[in-house]
């Protein structure tokens, strides 16, 4: 049976970190609409900060990141310039609006900065936005590029959270994605921080890499388990080439099939589930006192674009190039060049190049694909207060007639809840595109369901 629904239901649709998702954003936001949103917020708006360091040591070749290659570090001390006037500018716009909760860097390799510009960054976020006391401070690291000095700094810096990537400790499976780091490294830089006091942690795994197996993927989720990370991430490689022309070097012929995909991640959750985490949205895990498990027990878990998060700010402000911003009227996205967004900053400030203005409609859409993706069901009841009878009536029918034509049993509704049943989960995306609206005019190229 699961051979069947794998056939009917693991048909490429987004990853939904968005709504609308990021096909559909149009260059007829700019510079000036992004300012204008920026003047509009309220002024005790939670914010949280992005900040993209699109450059590593090394290229891997499942990476679906807006990143380059570097081997010097002239490159990354061209960029940050850039970065703290596009800072400057946003403070600048935002008026002393706003104060900022969270704080991911993100890649790219961020842990490449070195330990002077990782003080820099911070300080110029510090003199340009109100921070608060309890900011939630968050990095990717990879191990290659860590050194004591860095650890001091980072920690320094006041990161609260590391986050690792691992996708497969096995040397075949790292050698046919470019990707080597031992198992050692990984615990040394978890251990490291954990040593200067930053106890909260993240290790992201892969399935659906060239040359894995159930097997393979098992015996990394009882490495990762041995060094009981708060949090576990587990994602099915996106094999995205027309988007991301390295992914070529890898062998498609050694890619595993769907079906074999989703048993991949059904054993390592299973490992992993066995182990006392709980299981958050369609892929995330933590341990049951960590925020995220106590956020999603609550109904508190949301979604933006770096996974399942307790951030519920309403505003996620998008610093770098390439970077995305969420804010209460749209979405909005600077340049992805890295030399183009330095020429643009520097002229006038801020290098917005794209996004989309949300409508009601959209945000009424938006709020039931998230409470699928996070919680597997949506209230009715909620969807009205919030939105209105007239506007959540459509939707409402269509969770009727998706629940009556459903002959799988993968949701069910009784008037006042809909729901995706446990067999329907590992095919949440394909459920919660049901309700999105944009899908069928054809816009992008998705990664499969599971």
């Amino acid at each position: 049976m699961l051979d069947d629904l794998i056939k009917r239901y693991a048909k490429p649709v987004p990853r939904y970190t968005s709504y609308p998702t990021a096909p559909h954003f149009h260059a007829d936001i700019d510079t000036a609409t992004y300012a204008a949103w920026l003047g509009e917020l309220p002024p005790q708006t939670p914010i949280s900060l992005y900040v993209h360091v699109p450059f590593c040591d090394r290229l891997c070749w499942f990476c679906g990141c807006h990143t380059k290659q570097v081997l010097r570090y002239d490159p990354i001390a061209a960029y940050l310039p850039s970065v703290y006037r596009e800072i400057a500018m946003v403070s600048e716009k935002l008026g002393g609006r706003g104060h900022v909760v969270a704080l991911h860097l993100g890649g790219g390799s961020p842990s490449m900065l070195q330990p002077a510009d990782i003080e820099a960054l911070v300080a110029h976020i510090r003199e340009n936005f109100v921070v608060s006391d309890a900011l939630e401070f968050s990095i990717e690291m990879d191990p290659n590029d860590l050194t004591e000095d860095r650890y001091d700094a980072l920690a320094a810096a006041g990161v609260t959270r590391v986050s690792v990537g691992v996708q497969d400790f096995n040397p075949k499976v790292q050698a046919a994605i470019n990707r080597v780091q031992t198992f050692e490294q990984t615990r040394e830089v978890i251990e490291a921080m954990r040593r200067r006091g930053v106890t909260s942690s993240n290790i992201d795994m892969l399935y659906g890499l060239p040359h894995q197996t159930i097997e393979s993927v098992e015996a990394t989720a009882d490495q990762v388990l041995s060094l009981r990370p708060e949090r576990i991430a587990l994602f099915g490689y996106a094999h995205v080439p027309w988007m991301k022309t390295h992914q070529k070097m890898i062998d498609e012929a050694a890619l595993p099939g769907v079906a074999e995909r989703l048993k991949q991640s059904l054993a390592a959750a299973e490992r992993i589930l066995s182990a006392g985490y709980q299981q958050i949205g369609i892929d995330h895990f933590a341990l049951p006192t960590d925020s995220l498990a106590v956020a999603a027990a609550g109904g508190h878990l949301h979604r933006n674009f770096q996974g399942y998060t307790t951030d519920a700010a309403p505003a996620l402000i998008g610093l770098g190039a390439s970077s995305i911003g969420s804010l209460p009227q749209g979405y909005v996205q600077n340049t992805v060049a890295t030399g183009e967004y330095i020429r643009q900053v520097r002229e006038g400030g801020l290098a917005t190049a794209r996004g989309v203005a949300l409508s009601e409609e959209d945000r009424l859409r938006g709020w039931v694909i998230e409470r699928l993706m996070c919680d597997f069901a949506v209230s009715v009841g909620e969807l009205r207060e919030r939105f209105g009878e007239a506007a959540a009536a459509p939707v409402v029918q269509e969770m009727r007639y998706a629940a009556l034509y459903d002959g799988d049993g993968l949701v069910n509704f009784d008037g006042k809840v809909f729901r995706i049943n446990d067999i329907g989960r590992p095919f949440a995306r394909s459920v919660a595109a049901t309700f999105d609206a944009y899908l069928a005019n054809g816009a992008g190229r998705h990664s499969v369901a599971v």
